[in-house]
């Protein structure tokens, strides 16, 4: 009988970035029922309902990813020291523009920078800072696991949100070069890729009601999402993203992790 890949049904205690709503929210609470029972960190910036959540079991602590990575860095080690178990991180958090790079005098440079710094640098700040206690648990004999949520957007972008799709796809390329520096580790990399999901991220631009009519309920994500998860899969493609991926992305990350081997051999790509 094979050995089953390792998988967040073993995690003892997860954080979950961006949990105060949406997919955040909504894989948070259904990890506090796994039946392992692990400790679930809910991370967000909005009290009220991070005390909802906290009123539902979950632990929760109040944090902005837009502080500086120093600031970050620090706020996570304290996490750390309070949660030493901490042995599995939801890269949730993200934001969501719309610009036409074609009417330059539109675009709103602060906010660009605002989406890459939420969408891919507050990630891999994160991941920088919990490398050394994953690496310890890992040397324990623990399983750890990142788990980035990127996009569908981040293999075909959508242009009316092109600095999104774009930091989407930073994150996509981030973790298939981080699953290839951790491969033959006890520290896995993990990426979903939702489609179009309910979602308050679309309120700013009144899109939410005509983009109700065509996106996947946030039941039936979380309910694929967690399968994808519990089955170790390293890619979890959802819904229309699940076709685009097998269509485009297929066999990426086994050649990035087969370049990272003939690097380390010195031998040529």
């Amino acid at each position: 009988m094979s050995t089953p890949n390792p998988s967040i049904a073993t995690s003892k205690c997860i954080l979950v970035t961006g949990a105060t709503s949406g997919i955040g929210r909504a894989l948070a609470l259904k990890f506090k029922e796994l039946p392992s029972k692990p400790r679930v960190i809910a991370v967000g910036r909005r009290q009220n309902r991070l005390d909802e959540l906290a009123g539902q079991g979950l632990e929760t602590v109040q944090l902005d990813v837009q502080r500086s990575a120093e600031q970050l860095k620090n706020d996570l080690g304290i996490i750390v020291e309070r949660y030493p178990d901490l042995d599995t991180v939801v890269l949730n958090a993200g934001i969501q523009h719309q610009f036409d790079f074609t009417q330059p005098e539109s675009v709103d440079l602060n906010k660009v920078a605002e989406e890459l710094n939420i969408n891919y640098t507050s990630v891999l700040t994160t991941v920088l800072a919990l490398m050394p206690h994953f690496q310890k648990l890992a040397a324990q004999g623990r399983e750890c696991f990142f788990v980035g949520i990127s996009s569908g957007l981040s293999m075909v972008p959508a242009a009316w949100v092109p600095n999104y799709a774009a930091t989407k796809a930073a994150v996509h390329s981030l973790l298939m070069a981080l699953r290839a520096q951790l491969a033959d580790s006890k520290i896995h990399v993990v990426e979903v890729m939702p489609p179009l999901v309910e979602s308050e991220l679309h309120d700013p631009y009144g899109t939410t009601e005509a983009l109700s009519k065509t996106w996947m309920t946030l039941e039936e994500f979380t309910k694929l999402t967690l399968d994808g998860l519990l089955t170790g899969d390293d890619d979890v493609p959802v819904g229309m993203s699940a076709a685009v991926f097998q269509k485009f992305e297929a066999g990426k990350s086994q050649m990035a992790i087969h370049l990272m081997k003939n690097h380390k051999a010195g031998k040529s790509y």
